[in-house]
């Protein structure tokens, strides 16, 4: 069963997947970081954003600019 911070997080990863789809962009390694569940001492899911091309980096950064403006 999921913790209420867990089933927080995973809405988040899914939000932002959303989002970045809306722009044409995938992360495919985008989700939670699963070490933070495991530390000892409560804490907030960190959400790994994992790695990615530099055609993809060069999207989100177009997306993040038109965003801002």
């Amino acid at each position: 069963m999921h913790s209420p911070a867990e089933a927080e997080a995973d809405a988040c990863v899914e939000e932002l997947r959303q989002a970045l789809a809306a722009h044409g962009i995938t992360l495919p390694s985008l989700g939670l970081d699963l070490p933070a569940f495991a530390a000892r001492c409560p804490t907030r899911p960190l959400v790994a954003l994992g790695n990615c091309n530099l055609l993809t980096a060069k999207a989100l950064a177009a997306a993040l600019r038109k965003g801002a403006a």
